[in-house]
């Protein structure tokens, strides 16, 4: 009898959903939700809640797989593993209903390519299920495939209702004539495979005691200095982390490190007009030998500026093997892939220093 190997799909499904408020109803908050119910909305996950830190903008939570993350009217679940997020989607419907919410403004699900998708459960067996799925509760929502379908590849779902005061709006206008102008908004995501097994080791019980020794070892705390980080280490090994600003900006990490399936994700919507610095000190931080780049941003963003930089643009040593960007009603989006360049094994870095980490 043929034994099966341990195997962990780090790929994760993220899922945000925004509700529409357009009477700016200030007692209407997602926060008010008792733990207790999220606690019963994540069973249909199959996910349970590990810790918890709050400021006065957002809810961030650990979670045995992943992260959510919860603003007044925002509702962002992101989780790995054979997780099934979309299941719980007409629970937290009527929850969002219970708060007062009635309408849903923004729909986003993503998730990369699994690694191994016939472990997964329904409805995420493949991205037509998952389509499907979402097309029996939402009305006109869209889909779509960007990279290589037979290599590796992004999905997205998404669904947008400006004139319902999305995503991009996020505070009652001080004059009437600005209700059509939107607020920044930005996320960042970088989604890295197959790392440096050196520093993948520091994610484990082997070599690191806790979640705090890991974070200092790896520089993660680095990454975006003034984070108030929340961090988890598993046992034997496994890592996550959610860290969150009084600007209501926040930050994740999510780390499968064994070296046969190794993955890292890394999302923000923290804005920066030079999203480039950012990227790289992700990549120096975990050393990859592929990721993918997504960004989101509308034209009041910072971040909209080094969308447009990324597509003429190569970053630093690696080597842009894809790049697509859509058009959305309410934003842009940038896809992009990138490997790591040969020629960096011998050239300098941009800090002029000789990379031979790999």
């Amino acid at each position: 009898m043929e034994v099966t190997k341990h195997f962990f799909e780090g790929v994760e499904k993220l899922l945000e959903i925004w509700f529409a408020d357009t009477d700016y109803n200030k007692s209407r908050d997602l926060r008010k939700v008792p733990r207790c119910v999220w606690e019963t909305l994540l069973q249909a996950v199959k996910c349970e809640i590990i810790s918890f830190a709050r400021n006065h903008t957002v809810d961030a939570y650990v979670l045995s797989e992943s992260s959510m993350f919860i603003s007044k009217r925002r509702w962002i679940l992101k989780t790995c593993g054979t997780t099934t997020p979309l299941s719980c989607l007409k629970p937290l419907l009527n929850v969002a209903k219970q708060m007062g919410f009635t309408e849903v403004s923004d729909v986003f699900y993503s998730r990369k390519n699994f690694s191994r998708p016939e472990l997964q459960l329904f409805p995420h067996r493949g991205f037509c299920e998952e389509v499907a799925f979402l097309d029996s509760v939402f009305e006109n929502g869209r889909s779509y495939c960007l990279g290589s379908i037979n290599h590796e590849c992004w999905y997205l779902y998404t669904l947008s209702h400006p004139e319902r005061g999305g995503r991009m709006q996020t505070k009652e206008p001080a004059l009437p004539e600005l209700e059509s102008c939107s607020e920044p908004d930005q996320t960042i995501e970088v989604l890295m495979q197959n790392l440096d097994p050196k520093i993948m080791n520091i994610f484990t019980k082997q070599h690191s005691d806790d979640a705090k020794e890991a974070t200092v070892n790896s520089k993660i705390h680095q990454i975006l200095p003034g984070m108030e980080i929340d961090d988890f280490l598993f046992d034997p090994c496994g890592y996550s982390m959610n860290g969150i600003n009084e600007r209501g900006e926040y930050m994740t990490i999510h780390i499968t490190p064994e070296h046969q399936f190794s993955y890292v994700s890394f999302e923000s919507n923290v804005a920066l007009n030079n999203y480039a610095d950012l990227i790289n000190r992700v990549i120096k931080t975990f050393l990859p030998s592929k990721f993918i780049i997504t960004i989101f941003a509308n034209k009041s963003s910072e971040g909209y500026a080094t969308m447009r930089e990324l597509e003429v643009t190569d970053m630093f040593q690696w080597q842009r093997t894809d790049m697509q960007c859509c058009n959305f009603p309410s934003y842009n989006l940038l896809f992009a892939q990138y490997v790591i360049n040969k020629c960096s094994l011998s050239c300098p870095d941009s800090d002029g220093q000789i990379d031979d980490a790999h």
